[in-house]
């Protein structure tokens, strides 16, 4: 790969620990990187220095933003569109629709291309949609191209208006030689979710589901990684229904410690739902981590689910809201040690064959090049 060029990725946080594949992104993609942060629009570049320089223009900026809450704010427009030229920047990689359609102007102004990764909730949450819908149809007329990470969502942004020769599938990508196989058949009874605490992860669907498998195997045990508004809902249900010794809470952890955790157990659940404002994944990065680390998933017919997991192969997949179903499933993983190692290993030749992280990563350095090709 080229990597003569200047690029500019631009993302919403300074750091967030479900957000892994961006920092993935930083880490691998080609050319003379640059990241700026902030929001929606950027704020900061990457030593955290404004990028609006006077204090007067910083002081207009927050009464526009906080004061009248207004999208297009010029001051911030312009201080963007000077980085872009005064840094020779030659594309923006923008993380998130809502920033790629908020920083599209800019762009524009500056001649620069901009190609768009969408992720999950910036394409399928109604608010969100409906606040930045303006801001998406411009979007969809400069930029270059726009990357979704499951097939559902590259039907929901033809829907939307995005140009159907610009919008590229690229599901999220997984270190396959990070995430090495783990002894499924040997192992204890023994379930993992990982993930945020919040509705469209459904963490009390999983948590329901398992306590059908309890009564059904007594010293089986539910190992719970992540936070988020719904952690203290599922700690309360978990004393409720009686199930205090039988899951943990391990709280965030890193990668290198969740692939540790994955050594002890039989096997994957997530039950992912569209939750009532329509927010949906895209594709859970987790998922594809307990799939190259061999264990099978059990998991929702949801968004880009449906490809990481080949139901009956890789694993299960059950409808949206079924808890009985799931915990059908999970048993059979308990009971049937041999059956869930094999799926574990086609999750596993499934995640080398279609989700190597090198792989993905290269797909988007050809879009970004391409886009500074057709300049």
């Amino acid at each position: 790969m080229n990597s003569g060029y200047n690029l500019c990725i631009i993302k919403p946080n300074k750091s967030a620990f479900s957000e892994t594949f961006i920092q993935e992104h930083i880490n691998r993609l080609s050319g003379n990187k640059t990241v700026l942060y902030g929001g929606a629009f950027p704020v900061y570049d990457e030593d955290g220095n404004y990028l609006i320089k006077s204090k007067i223009g910083l002081l207009s900026y927050l009464i526009q933003k906080k004061i009248f809450k207004k999208q297009n704010i010029k001051i911030r427009t312009n201080s963007l569109v000077s980085y872009l030229k005064t840094n020779k920047i030659d594309v923006v990689f923008a993380e998130y629709g809502m920033v790629g359609a908020s920083v599209a102007e800019a762009c524009r102004m500056a001649n620069v291309p901009l190609v768009i990764q969408f992720h999950g909730a910036d394409v399928h949450h109604k608010p969100t949609m409906k606040k930045y819908h303006d801001l998406y149809l411009r979007a969809f007329e400069y930029a270059s191209a726009f990357i979704a990470v499951s097939k559902d969502m590259v039907k929901e942004l033809i829907k939307l208006g995005a140009p159907a020769d610009k919008v590229f599938y690229n599901p999220c990508g997984v270190n396959t030689a990070m995430f090495v196989p783990v002894n499924v058949e040997k192992s204890k009874h023994n379930f993992l979710a990982v993930g945020r605490f919040v509705n469209k992860k459904a963490p009390l669907a999983t948590i329901k589901a398992f306590k059908l498998v309890s009564d059904e195997v007594p010293n089986a045990h539910l190992w719970m990684v992540g936070r988020g508004p719904l952690l203290e809902a599922a700690e309360q249900l978990t004393v409720d229904i009686g199930l205090t010794g039988q899951i943990t809470f391990a709280g965030v952890l890193p990668s290198e410690q969740i692939a540790e955790l994955m050594k002890q157990m039989r096997c994957f659940v997530q039950h992912s739902v569209t939750s009532a404002d329509g927010d949906m994944e895209g594709t859970p990065v987790t998922i594809l981590e307990a799939a190259a680390s061999a264990l099978p998933i059990v998991s929702t017919t949801h968004a880009g689910i449906k490809e990481a997991v080949i139901d009956g192969v890789t694993g299960f997949l059950v409808a949206e809201h079924d808890v009985k179903a799931m915990a059908e499933k999970m048993t059979f993983m308990v009971s049937s040690p041999q059956f869930a190692a094999q799926m574990g290993m086609a999750g596993r030749e499934h995640m080398i064959k279609n989700y190597e992280l090198s792989d993905r990563i290269a797909t988007i350095d050809t879009i970004i090049q391409n886009a500074i090709k057709k300049k």
